[in-house]
């Protein structure tokens, strides 16, 4: 059974934050909308019964990001308790620092692909970026996750105006490489000023416009907000733009998690139900009612007037 919202949108996946903290500080990290600073974070047992209450309402999708969620020294128990549930995909988000070290266990544990920011191939802008001098360990955790099997394997690069908007061509030619897939994605105005976000907002839609013409295949995933997947040169291009994009809300078919237990309808909006208490208690039926309630409340951040009656491709 799969539950949909008032806007005829299935959810089918949970991004679930595992912790605050991250050994970066990337200048425009948006903490997946649920600010900085200490919070009791999920233990693996409240995670694995938040996930077997997901599954029993049509959820098989799960992944899971931070802060870093590798500096979580349970990460390859999580993995392990997750991927005992058959879900149909289980991943992570990471800035890469510790893969090298940890992308064989968690293989072995099931997990069955990995995104890594990387928002340059410059040594230089990497650590102005991240405020962490981290490039080469993380291109070599990028070689030991290929080696050890995860995929697909994808680089998400946030551009930046007048930051690394000149490197999507070293991008590509790295993606040519080493096989992994680029996602190339607009700021969002999250956690950052506006001075900065309008100082460094950089249009992904002229650099579309080419891909367009250029790809040898274009595919669209419309169970990931109707993005398009670009083919080119043997090279698969992801864009992730975001802004009044009502397309975009669209097709978004996915609940958040906080680190500390609560719910987001939408990465822009606030968290709007506390699901601790219920797991604490370990009462997966009241969990189970609060996801649904979830769903219910779920509204698009960008709609037209006409959003409900735009057929969806599921």
């Amino acid at each position: 059974m799969t539950f949909y919202d008032s806007y005829h949108r299935p959810v089918k996946s949970l991004r679930i934050s595992l912790t605050r903290r991250c050994n970066y500080n990337c200048a425009y990290c948006h903490h997946e909308g649920e600010g900085t600073g200490p919070g009791e974070e999920l233990s693996s047992e409240e995670l694995c019964l938040l996930m077997e209450a997901a599954v029993e309402i049509g959820i098989k999708k799960v992944k899971l990001t931070g802060g870093e969620p590798l500096l979580r020294r349970d990460i390859g128990e999580i993995v392990e308790k997750l991927s005992s549930l058959s879900l149909d995909d289980l991943a992570i988000t990471t800035n890469g620092f510790f893969l090298k070290d940890l992308a064989r266990e968690l293989r072995e544990k099931g997990l069955k692909r990995v995104n890594i920011n990387v928002p340059s191939l410059n040594r230089d802008t990497y650590r102005a970026v991240t405020g962490v001098d981290g490039l080469s360990r993380v291109l070599e955790g990028v070689k030991k996750a290929i080696s050890c099997g995860l995929k697909p394997i994808k680089i998400n690069v946030v551009l930046l105006k007048g930051v690394n908007e000149k490197e999507i061509s070293s991008f590509m030619e790295y993606a040519k490489k080493t096989g992994v897939i680029v996602q190339l994605i607009e700021l969002e105005p999250i956690g950052i000023t506006r001075e900065f976000f309008e100082k460094h907002y950089f249009s992904l839609k002229e650099f579309e416009e080419k891909l367009s013409k250029s790809a040898t295949e274009v595919r669209v995933r419309y169970g990931m907000h109707g993005r398009r997947v670009y083919l080119v040169n043997g090279v698969q291009v992801e864009i992730v733009r975001w802004a009044k994009n009502p397309i975009f809300c669209m097709h978004c078919t996915r609940l958040r998690i906080t680190s500390n237990g609560w719910v987001k309808t939408c990465l822009m909006k606030p968290p709007l139900i506390d699901l601790r208490p219920a797991l604490k208690r370990g009462d997966k039926g009241e969990v189970k009612r609060l996801l649904i309630k979830s769903i219910a409340l779920r509204e698009p951040y960008f709609k037209p007037a006409a959003f409900k009656d735009r057929k969806l491709h599921y």
